[in-house]
């Protein structure tokens, strides 16, 4: 049955049978999470490669401050 629509119309799609806000509200709940979730790991790599060489910069500092 290629080509035969459950749907009329563009507003009985996008109201899925009184079940829409249920349902776009998970897809849009999930697109969000989609796009945020990259931006937060992003977020997290960059702060621990900067506590990386805050860490690397303070052991070098300590051992010239030994042999001086």
């Amino acid at each position: 049955m290629l080509g035969h629509s459950q749907w009329n119309s563009a507003a009985e799609f996008f109201a899925m049978g009184g079940y829409g806000f249920y349902v776009w509200g998970s897809f849009l709940a999930c697109a969000v999470l989609m796009v945020i979730e990259p931006l937060m790991a992003i977020a997290r790599q960059r702060a621990a490669l900067r506590e990386l060489a805050r860490e690397q910069l303070a052991e070098q500092l300590n051992k010239e401050t030994k042999e001086s």
